[in-house]
């Protein structure tokens, strides 16, 4: 078996929708497990609509978190396919993974408490919006709620300018992997123990574990953090500087990078100046120091920078948009864009690699229903098919 493939043999039955839920039966279905993804057969996953433009009869954002699973439509309010769905449950799951809005699945019988009472090594993983606990435990929620509500947005974008969230939904993806690290851990003690667990994150829980350096920094100075656009509230000179051409960002972290910046700009005296001398010294002055460095990188172009700053040791890159980005040679090399099965629809694949090896893109994200057979039909069946 490949070692890119570690899970292959784990049944995980994907009880969700929209990104945070179906992100994390992906990572585990990349990682070689059998990922049903159970949907409600009026539309599917939200996401499917989320559009346009569409590929292969679905959004794009789809399509890029929904690969390498089976699908099953079932109608959790009809009570023969809520039991036909729950037996697949009791007799093949290894994982169930949910982040319907809280109590729904309760109401049909398909709670953690429920399931494990009738099956003690199952894991269940809840993915909620508020968390388990507290007075807003029953509200739904999304990305840019947890952004704002979690304090992020105050974080990010420009001093002064109206509230931004970050492009990526990285609030929905990474509490996926937060449910994905739970439920390996889980994995983990079951084959120590034999006994399952009931793994629970959140939207809320995420958005808050994002912010910890910035808490950190609020609790040592009682002083609310701002937002800095691309800077850094510990470091300077930390930031993107404005060239002829575009935007190149420098990350000189410490007095040995600073005096390598301060040499590849022209400026060899800028270390020895005592507003300079030291980190805190710079994160002080910064509204003296920033506009020095950004006069200097503004008298060449991006690459001129990026390869004189690269050549003297400093750390800086560009700001690429994705055409950009796609079209680098590192982009290329690093293998990141997996061809589907047919040879169509390339996606960004797991960033993970197991031997030089990346988990493969092997099935396309599945049609609506596409295998709800193998969930629905009677044990005697799928025994005699075993």
């Amino acid at each position: 078996m490949s070692a890119a493939l570690a899970l292959n043999g784990l049944v995980v039955v994907e009880i969700g929708t929209s990104v945070a839920g179906p992100f994390a039966g992906q990572i585990l279905a990349d990682l070689g497990a059998d990922v049903v993804k159970i949907e409600n057969p009026q539309g599917g996953d939200d996401a499917r609509n989320w559009g346009p433009p569409f590929v292969r009869g679905a959004a794009p954002v789809f399509n890029a978190i929904n690969r390498n699973k089976r699908s099953a439509a079932i109608d959790l309010k009809d009570q023969a396919q809520r039991a036909a769905l729950r037996r697949f449950i009791l007799e093949e799951a290894d994982v169930v993974v949910q982040n319907l809005r809280p109590g729904l699945l309760a109401s049909y019988g398909l709670d953690a408490a429920t399931l494990r009472a009738a099956k003690p090594w199952l894991i269940y993983c809840t993915l909620a919006a508020y968390g388990a606990d507290g007075p807003l435990k029953d509200r739904p929620g999304y990305d840019p709620l947890m952004q704002a509500f979690g304090g992020l947005m105050s974080l990010t974008g420009e001093d002064g300018r109206e509230p931004v969230r970050t492009g990526p939904s990285i609030i929905d993806q990474g509490s996926a992997m937060w449910a994905v690290i739970g439920i390996l851990s889980a994995l983990h003690r079951r084959a120590a123990t034999g006994e399952g667990c009931e793994v629970a994150t959140s939207l809320y829980e995420t958005a808050l574990a994002w912010t910890n350096m910035h808490t950190a920094s609020y609790l040592a100075s009682s002083r609310v953090p701002r937002r800095m656009g691309s800077e850094n509230f510990g470091i300077c000179p930390y930031k993107a500087y404005q060239a002829r051409d575009g935007w190149v960002v420098v990350a000189a972290g410490n007095n040995n990078l600073f005096q390598r910046l301060a040499d590849a700009l022209g400026h060899p005296e800028w270390p020895a100046d005592a507003r300079f001398k030291s980190n805190p010294d710079r994160v002080t002055n910064r509204d003296t120091l920033n506009p020095l460095v950004a006069a200097a990188v503004a008298t060449d172009t991006v690459a001129t920078w990026v390869e004189k700053l690269a050549r003297a040791g400093v750390p800086c890159a560009p700001v690429l948009d994705l055409a950009q980005v796609m079209a680098h040679p590192q982009f290329a090399a690093i293998g990141m864009l997996q061809d589907g099965p047919d040879g169509t629809m390339p996606l960004i694949g797991t960033p993970l690699q197991f031997d030089g090896e990346r988990p493969p893109f092997r099935a396309h994200p599945p049609a609506l229903g596409a295998d709800t057979e193998a969930v629905i039909r009677a044990p005697q069946r799928r025994k005699a098919s075993s």
